[in-house]
């Protein structure tokens, strides 16, 4: 994958970690762009236009939460990724972000290569995705053709429920991403008819059981997300 283009901002009000972070990125080929809190954060976002975001949790003048949520209502950020620098001590945090349209986090402390290859595997989403056509997913084994409502597994036709055919969709349109289950909600069955947590986890359910262990993958506490093998 070329990365020579591409564009990542990192948002952290410690010199070191930016420093770190900074050094690993150039070197894989990435431009790379600083800022210091989520107020020069979303300032430099508007100029550059990056591709992928870092953002720290913790910062002064606007933490990396409320920036998250901020451009997440910014038309030209909507698509970005954004990614949380989070400790293990702030698994609050990680649901938080989440909610406000985080893709991913890294966990503190920080592993250059580990890091690297975590940021590399989340713009090859991006990547994947431009590959396929707007109502048709391509991954792995799977078809999943949203005109027809159907699914198609190593050429085998397989048959799903409407509401567990658009969840599996949403899932698949891009891979890694966690949905919150208050994301799912919003997006299949929006405010229309009252559905709790059991409904979402009984259709994640159904899924398994018609497609396999291997697609759909819990992440405790959070939601749920689909894994590009």
């Amino acid at each position: 994958m070329s990365t020579a283009k591409q564009k990542i901002l990192i948002v952290d009000d410690e010199p070191d970690i930016l420093e770190l972070i900074e050094y690993n990125l150039k070197k894989e080929g990435y431009q790379v762009f600083l800022a210091s809190n989520g107020q020069d954060g979303i300032n430099v976002a508007k100029k550059v236009q990056p591709d992928l975001i870092i953002l720290d949790i913790m910062m002064p003048k606007m933490d990396g939460i409320e920036a998250c949520r901020l451009m997440r209502a910014i038309p030209e950020f909507k698509n970005t990724f954004m990614v949380f620098l989070t400790a293990r001590s702030e698994e609050y945090s990680e649901i938080a972000g989440f909610n406000v349209g985080a893709d991913d986090y890294i966990a503190k402390p920080i592993k250059p290569r580990a890091l690297v290859s975590r940021i590399n595997a989340i713009l090859r989403r991006n990547a994947s995705s431009e590959d396929v056509s707007e109502n048709k997913l391509e991954i792995g084994d799977l078809v999943i053709d949203r005109e027809s409502y159907l699914v198609y597994q190593a050429g085998e036709k397989v048959v799903l429920a409407k509401k567990e055919f658009e969840l599996l969709y949403l899932l698949a349109s891009k891979p890694g991403k966690v949905y919150t289950r208050e994301a799912i909600l919003k997006n299949i069955w929006e405010d229309s008819v009252v559905v709790t947590n059991r409904t979402i986890d009984v259709h994640i359910r159904k899924l398994r059981e018609k497609l396999g262990e291997n697609y759909v993958s819990t992440v405790k506490g959070v939601g749920y997300k689909f894994e590009l093998s």
